[in-house]
């Protein structure tokens, strides 16, 4: 009775493995490369200033700690550059920036 039941678990898992190896497949390779978009700004720290140069006007920018305080708020900047200081002591802060194209960027930035 033994052996009938572990030669029955060993036919089940060649039966599973054999039809596992036609059901997985691996990744076709014709697929292209995803395109990371460049972004159209870059962000630059000293010490606790921030300062924002875009090659688009910067309609606001908003930033925020990983707690999710609301830390600055600027509204209809308008502007290709914005500098501004973080008003707290921190590591880790989240940035979002909206240009007036209607595109929207959010990263995550450390200080020092």
């Amino acid at each position: 009775m033994y052996s009938m039941l572990l030669s029955f678990r060993r036919i089940v898992s060649l039966v599973s493995i054999i039809l596992l190896s036609f059901v997985s497949f691996a990744q076709p390779i014709n697929e292209p490369p995803v395109k990371k978009e460049l972004k159209p700004y870059k962000v630059l720290t000293l010490g606790r200033q921030i300062s924002i140069k875009s090659t688009k006007n910067i309609s606001h920018v908003m930033l925020w700690t990983s707690g999710g305080d609301r830390l600055v708020e600027q509204r209809e900047i308008n502007n290709s550059s914005y500098t501004f200081t973080i008003p707290i002591n921190g590591k880790i802060f989240f940035l979002m920036i909206g240009l007036d194209n209607g595109k929207i960027y959010t990263e995550k930035i450390g200080i020092q």
